[in-house]
């Protein structure tokens, strides 16, 4: 196939994926396309909810429709890290005793890290380095993960009580942070409907594990213009405080702005928007989408933004709005 071919083949998996996953997940629509993002792309998804509105189900229903193994990791305070790698095990054959390593669930193609920052850190730390490698260490053998490899964790915002935050240094290993907000008067009459009847609804298989890494290696080819790279630079920057590109909001509000990881999710997440549109090359609005899943958990707000309750979005929005995405020598031509 031609690359308008592959892009319209794109789009339609797409397309079938998020129509499948709308069979049971009711509203949420850009929820699931910045989870379908980080899922074909390689990113791995934080997700923030108030308990009950479908997170963990969002999870279930993109592993229903994937034809890929799925583990389910409900974190605990007492979860040890051996219970998320796996340890070695005593086996006993023909009267012989040897040491067997028994996987984890970690060794899974969707992994669903549920309520993440109820466990130590301790435990957070064995998830996130086999999130950042892709693998797992013991006894100094190494065991790569099979590939698509994805971790969508949630975390509840307001229980404080039994909880531990995940640091600013390994909130910026998730791809996206998504918000998870209350449905409307609608949806919620939806899932009612849907919920509470004799019959559930469960999402159909629509792609596999090799069409998956397929698409992602579509997705990192797509183009993008150096200008834009300039652009998504310039507003990794304009979220620092003692940079020349600084927005004024942040210079106000934010304490330390966003990791080179933040323009690189970004990118990765442009690119793949674009091509679920029919797309083969980045826009600015691709970007502008992306900015605000991409950057929301790399910002950390000084004692003035914490007290006047500043939210990270609104930050984002005067910072995409404080730099164009032109610059002025490109404009001057």
């Amino acid at each position: 196939m031609n690359i308008e071919e592959q892009a319209r083949a794109f789009a339609d998996t797409v397309t079938r994926l998020r129509t499948e996953v709308a069979k049971v997940i009711v509203g949420h629509a850009d929820i699931v396309d910045k989870t379908i993002v980080g899922f074909v792309t390689g990113g791995h998804i934080l997700l923030e909810g108030v308990p009950g509105l479908g997170k963990t189900m969002l999870v279930r229903t993109l592993a229903d429709a994937v034809d890929v193994s799925f583990s389910r990791i409900q974190f605990t305070p007492d979860l040890m890290p051996a219970d998320i790698t796996g340890t070695n095990i005593v086996v006993e054959e023909d009267g012989r005793r040897r040491f067997e390593f028994q996987k984890g669930p970690i060794f899974g193609n969707i992994i669903l890290a549920d309520e993440i920052n109820r466990a130590t850190p301790k435990t957070q730390s064995a998830l996130l380095e086999a999130m950042q490698e892709g693998s797992v260490t013991f006894a100094g053998k190494t065991m790569k993960f099979d590939q698509p490899f994805f971790v969508l964790a949630t975390q509840n915002p307001i229980e404080m009580e039994g909880t531990y935050p995940l640091p600013e240094a390994q909130l910026d290993r998730f791809m996206f942070k998504l918000d998870v907000k209350s449905p409307s008067v609608a949806e919620l009459t939806s899932i009612f409907a849907g919920t509470t009847g004799a019959e559930h609804t469960r999402a159909g298989k629509v792609v596999d594990g090799k069409r998956i890494l397929e698409m992602r290696a579509l997705a990192a080819q797509v183009p993008i213009a150096q200008h834009l790279t300039e652009y998504v630079a310039r507003l990794v920057l304009a979220t620092h405080p003692d940079s020349p590109e600084a927005a004024p909001v942040v210079k106000q509000f934010v304490r330390v702005g966003s990791s080179p990881r933040g323009g690189q999710a970004i990118i990765r997440g442009a690119k793949m928007v674009a091509l679920a549109r029919g797309r083969y090359n980045v826009s600015a609005d691709d970007i502008r989408e992306c900015a605000f899943p991409a950057l929301r958990h790399r910002m950390i707000l000084n004692f003035e933004g914490e007290a006047e309750g500043v939210r990270a979005d609104d930050v984002i929005a005067k910072v995409i709005a404080h730099v164009p995405d032109i610059p002025e020598r490109v404009r001057r031509l």
